[in-house]
């Protein structure tokens, strides 16, 4: 034996987060974000805020997909003045996900001249590159900072560098002038991201904002660019860090790039909510932005939102279609199910399902899944084995497979996570 493998190979995991804990509220619903919290998904609208009603059933949409905050622009006071009537009709369908308020440029006038909108929120995203120029902005940071104190709110600083403070950004680069080896001009950049985001939390928190209660965030549209920056973030201060690219792009550019930068940093325990800002398809639902931040995590086995589904890619040994049609069937009908069966039976969400499609992996991947099924390839005998928890319970033959396959999911999850959820109530009911 090589000497070398005397000594057990460690697993890879996350590394544990260092940051304060904020809490975002409305009425009974309590989302912890940083500290042990888990790392909250969260989303925004791209309706207009002045339809409630659009606003309200997206949001409804998002926190159905999974979204544990969701974020609605307040730019006008048009928009400011249906805020409450947004929170009103969430709260009518039984939806109490926490609203945030996105305030750019006139937010001091909107949280002070519209009371209801400043308690109907649950937090203010504040842009310290927007607040104000001159000895405006101070002035007008601290109205933000009055009303969240005011009404008991948690606030997010949150730095773009397509919006960055000028006067801060001139001011480093004529200290950079100065240096005898001048930084390149993406470094001072990096250095203007972040001391905007740790100069506002300070003087919030002069202002009397608890500690906890600052987020920040660092927002660039590269993937190397957000790695820096909040790598150097995560270094200088403890306050709960929210993540994303600022402009992620479309569909698969966006994802790719949103689950490496994210991926990376959140492997090195940088991050304690997230954020997946893609484009939409023509089309496209808001909600693929929250399924993507949601995968990103189970991938990185940080959390689990939904049964996980193992399908091979296919190759010359799968011609026939069977077996990605029911993939996707399972997982599609997993999904929709999830709003359901996160109440009714509990821990489903950590199932993992396998759809394989021939005799190569397919048994042994279906061995290692809770329920799985090894579909025949080409020229294989048209006989389908199936494993619950890891042993062969039957095999499946003829031209129904898929509906009796989907019949044993659902029997599967009934009897496992029906009787934890019966376990429970009785050992309730006896106490």
């Amino acid at each position: 034996m090589n000497s070398e493998a005397s000594l057990p190979i460690a697993p890879a995991a996350p590394r544990a987060r260092r940051s304060a804990q904020a809490s975002v509220r409305w009425g009974a619903r309590v989302v912890t974000v940083g500290g042990d919290a888990p790392v909250r998904v969260q989303s925004m609208t791209n309706t207009d805020t002045v339809d409630a009603i659009g606003t309200a059933i997206q949001v409804k949409e998002l926190a159905l997909a999974g979204s544990e905050l969701v974020r609605i622009t307040v730019n006008t006071p048009e928009a400011a003045q249906q805020v409450p009537y947004i929170r009103e009709q969430l709260d009518r369908m039984g939806v109490d996900v926490p609203l945030i308020g996105d305030f750019h440029y006139n937010g001091h006038r909107l949280l002070t001249e519209f009371p209801d909108c400043a308690q109907a929120l649950s937090k203010y995203r504040i842009n310290p590159g927007n607040v104000g120029k001159g000895d405006k902005k101070d002035r007008q940071f601290a109205q933000m900072i009055e009303a969240a104190l005011k009404w008991d709110k948690p606030v997010r600083i949150g730095v773009n560098w397509g919006s960055l403070d000028q006067e801060l950004l001139a001011q480093l680069m004529d200290e950079n002038a100065r240096r005898a080896v001048p930084w390149e001009g993406r470094q001072v950049m990096y250095e203007a991201l972040i001391t905007s985001a740790i100069q506002s939390a300070r003087l919030a928190e002069e202002l009397g904002m608890r500690h906890e209660q600052v987020l920040l965030s660092c927002k660039v549209s590269g993937v190397q660019d957000l790695i820096a920056v909040y790598r150097e973030l995560a270094r200088r201060c403890d306050y709960p860090l929210h993540l994303g690219l600022t402009e992620a792009g479309m569909a698969t550019k966006g994802t790719v790039a949103s689950s490496v930068a994210m991926g990376i940093l959140l492997q090195e325990g940088i991050g304690d909510t997230i954020r997946v800002s893609l484009t939409p398809q023509p089309g496209e639902s808001r909600t693929q932005e929250v399924v993507i931040a949601a995968e990103i995590l189970q991938a990185l086995g940080l959390r689990s939102f939904v049964p996980s589904v193992t399908a091979c890619p296919g190759c010359g040994r799968t011609t026939s279609t069977t077996f990605q049609e029911l993939a996707k069937q399972i997982d599609d009908y997993l999904r929709a199910q999830m709003p359901v069966w996160r109440v009714k039976y509990p821990g489903v969400e950590k199932m993992k399902v396998a759809v394989m499609g021939c005799i190569v992996n397919g048994p042994g991947e279906s061995k290692h899944a809770d329920i799985g099924i090894s579909l025949p390839g080409t020229g294989e005998t048209p006989a389908a084995p199936v494993f619950i928890d890891g042993q062969k319970a039957l095999t499946l033959r003829g031209d129904n497979i898929a509906n009796e396959f989907h019949a044993l999911v659902e029997n599967y999850i009934e009897k496992r996570f029906g009787a934890m959820t019966n376990d429970a109530g009785l050992a309730l009911h006896d106490e």
